[in-house]
């Protein structure tokens, strides 16, 4: 109790004065009067931080990606090289849905860890995003079906072709929501051309030039959107 005690002192002061390296040092050196040190602390951060990554399904390129750090700062923090700061502890802890506290203890028991709870809600999660999806093609479906018997003319198939973009539109507000965000660039890129498709087979069927006029840029500019994006920090 009383090293758990102190850890939780260290985050304090850590989430306190972020920038004060002498209190940061100061708090080391507490624990080393206690009979633990920073190393301890490394250590015990880093096996808890690697069993709920493993626990979630992660790979450290995932879990980097949801944090926007780089894979060799997961890989640091798991091997005890390094010690991520208190937001990204925080982070961490929402993330996998457990407390700070649960961070900087040792010796869980199986009951600890959240591994179902993640699991659970990541299939939830997806089970929510493909029921969305199957509602578009149920809508689209349906307005094929009204259009069989209603007196308007025109390919009754559109109604599926315009099912393909909106169902990539669901797909970027769930992924942004729950899923990878660098994902959205692949989706966004499907989202331009199938929706340029869609507009091409219902008012354009002779201008197939336009789409390519209008695409190859877009796609140009999604790619260099990417590109520019913000670069994954390093501890």
């Amino acid at each position: 109790m009383r090293i758990n005690n102190l850890l939780k002192g260290a985050f304090v002061l850590l989430l306190t004065c972020p920038t004060d390296h002498d209190k940061i040092y100061s708090t080391d050196f507490i624990l080393q009067g206690d009979g633990c040190n920073m190393e301890d602390i490394r250590k015990i951060v880093a096996a808890n931080i690697a069993a709920l990554r493993k626990n979630a399904g992660y790979t450290q390129l995932t879990l980097a990606e949801k944090l926007q750090y780089s894979d060799k700062a997961v890989s640091k923090w798991e091997s005890g090289a390094s010690m991520p700061d208190a937001g990204v502890l925080l982070a961490i802890a929402s993330l996998f849905g457990v407390t700070v506290d649960y961070l900087l203890q040792e010796d869980h028991t199986e009951a600890d860890v959240p591994s179902a709870v993640s699991s659970g809600k990541k299939h939830k999660h997806r089970i929510i995003a493909l029921l969305s999806v199957a509602l578009v093609w149920l809508i689209a479906t349906a307005v094929f079906v009204f259009l069989t018997f209603s007196p308007m003319q025109g390919p009754l198939w559109l109604s599926f072709v315009w099912a393909v973009p909106v169902s990539f539109v669901v797909a970027i507000v769930f992924n942004s929501v729950w899923g990878i965000p660098r994902r959205n660039y692949l989706y966004i890129s499907l989202l331009m051309w199938t929706l340029l498709g869609a507009v091409y087979l219902t008012c354009l069927p002779q201008n197939l030039w336009l789409l390519f006029v209008i695409g190859v840029p877009g796609q140009i500019i999604i790619l260099l959107w990417a590109v520019m994006q913000k670069k994954p920090k390093n501890p």
